[in-house]
């Protein structure tokens, strides 16, 4: 499916802006954020985090090289943009990126105080 497209943010340079498509998956130890942006390279991906803020953006290169014209074109070339709050208990420290294929896999440590523990029942 297509990504859902929004205004640009900026008057001065009129693009397409994308919002892409995120799947997000927990475990005990981690959240785990896959970004579906297709047409973006990890050279062009920014992730930016701002006290509980956390911006990804890219862009999505032309695919046609100088010397050639188009004949037809459907791909639609733009900046991919999305925007999440982080909860306290994630990790900033330890964020790490990894993008391959078209997705961006964002790994969001959770802190040790917010690791799930059983708690011993004491008698007496």
């Amino acid at each position: 499916s297509k990504p859902q497209m929004t205004a640009a943010p900026s008057y001065e340079t009129p693009e397409l802006v994308f919002k892409p498509a995120v799947d997000i998956v927990e475990n005990d130890r981690e959240i785990i954020l896959l970004v579906d942006m297709p047409g973006v390279a990890a050279d062009s991906v920014t992730l930016d985090l701002r006290d509980d803020l956390l911006t990804i953006s890219g862009s999505v290169r032309p695919w046609e090289g100088a010397e050639e014209s188009d004949i037809l074109v459907e791909f639609e070339i733009g900046r991919y943009f999305r925007q999440f709050t982080l909860h306290n208990a994630v990790d900033r420290d330890k964020i790490d990126a990894h993008c391959a294929d078209g997705t961006l896999r964002l790994v969001l440590p959770k802190a040790g105080k917010a690791w799930p523990r059983q708690i011993a029942v004491k008698t007496g």
